[in-house]
């Protein structure tokens, strides 16, 4: 079993790494390019919208939401850019993971938002 769930996270690595070339492909739609850019910036943010010591929830983006996300992006991209973006994220995935500064950036506006929301809520 733990076998295969390390099958598994390496697949979903290695897709994540597909879509972080396929969002710098002029084949793939504007439209596309925005949900990817999305998932990727996510994906690869050393900062969870939910942290990992929430019990059961802090696991919820590692387990349904990034999965979820990456399934959907892969749906959306043309197949011919799809093989050609798994050959070169082969490549990258022995390079190694990339991180996102940008993704970062998005998650800690986000808890900023619902912080400032918190408090003024708290003081009205």
């Amino acid at each position: 079993m733990l076998t295969t769930l390390k099958r598994h996270i390496h697949t979903l690595k290695r897709e994540a790494y597909t879509l972080y070339i396929a969002l710098r492909d002029p084949r793939v739609p504007w439209y596309t390019k925005v949900l990817l850019a999305l998932v990727v910036a996510y994906t690869f943010s050393p900062i969870d919208l939910i942290p990992d010591f929430i019990p059961v929830l802090g696991y919820l983006d590692d387990f349904i939401l990034t999965p979820l996300g990456i399934w959907l992006a892969l749906k959306l991209i043309p197949s011919e850019v799809i093989r050609s973006a798994r050959q070169q994220a082969a490549t990258l995935d022995e390079q190694g993971k990339p991180v996102s500064r940008i993704g970062a950036m998005i998650v800690i506006g986000i808890w900023l938002i619902g912080l400032i929301g918190l408090l003024w809520w708290w003081f009205s």
